[in-house]
């Protein structure tokens, strides 16, 4: 069978395959920083995923950048109507509630807005090249499209606050340690077979399933249990829960019949 074709455009490469799109970052002239046209693209992409859902892998490549942060020359450009227009925060935030699971796959920097939209995901791989850092306050603005609530989420609120005040880079053996990413690699012609793999293990499981755990995990504390006994009553009355659970049963036995 041949290979998917890539497509895209603002900055994407999108390659469709049935159960994942895999979307890469390239402006590799730009480190590829996150300008206005990628911002579109990451839209469309998410509205794709919305109507049809499916798994995500989002990446920089393995070239030795995932993303270098927002464009500082449009950002100097922008002002306050533009900070209240919400212009990255509100693209990461829709690739945080995507249907289904999203994987980053990072080699290289990811700093500043490249930080924030691995955050967005909900994994991350990386390989041992791979530096995380948040340098906003030192370009005399916040974090403002996701890190000042993911990151603490993610890491502890003291150690956030930390990165987030000092603008301190956090490279990929720290990074696995404070739990900021799932798995490194050493080899970068890992990064991309590793991802794909752990999106593998996660399409073994039923598509509602994983769908309502999401939104559960994602949902505010409020939410919890009434979210998870609507999740599962859903769930029970599925018919891919009874196939998956007759043919648990069906191995079961034959595992236990003489032979």
């Amino acid at each position: 069978m041949s290979a998917p074709t890539p497509t895209g455009g603002g900055g994407l490469r999108v390659e469709e395959q049935p159960d994942r799109l895999v979307v890469t970052l390239d402006r590799p002239e730009k480190r590829n920083a996150i300008d206005a046209d990628l911002v579109t693209a990451l839209h469309q992409v998410c509205a794709e995923l919305e109507a049809r859902p499916r798994l995500l892998l989002l990446t920089g490549g393995v070239e030795g950048i995932f993303a270098g942060g927002a464009d500082i020359g449009q950002l100097r450009e922008r002002g306050r109507s533009d900070a209240l227009a919400a212009i990255n925060s509100a693209v990461f935030a829709r690739v945080r509630a995507l249907p289904l699971p999203t994987v980053a796959a990072v080699d290289g920097p990811a700093l500043g807005g490249g930080a924030e939209l691995a955050y967005a995901c909900d994994l991350r791989v990386c390989t041992d090249r791979a530096v995380f850092g948040q340098p906003e306050v030192r370009l005399g603005i916040l974090a403002g499209a996701g890190a000042t609530h993911r990151l603490p989420a993610l890491v502890g609120e003291a150690r956030a606050k930390e990165l987030l005040f000092t603008g301190r880079r956090v490279d990929a053996a720290e990074a696995l340690r404070i739990g900021l990413v799932n798995r490194v690699v050493a080899d970068p012609a890992e990064l991309m077979p590793t991802a794909h793999g752990l999106l593998d293990e996660i399409s073994k499981g039923s598509t509602l399933a994983l769908r309502l755990t999401k939104l559960a995990v994602d949902a505010p504390p409020a939410a919890h249990p009434h979210l998870d006994l609507v999740s599962q009553a859903v769930l029970f009355e599925d018919e891919e829960k009874h196939r998956r659970m007759t043919e648990f049963l069906d191995r079961s036995r034959s595992r236990r019949s003489p032979s």
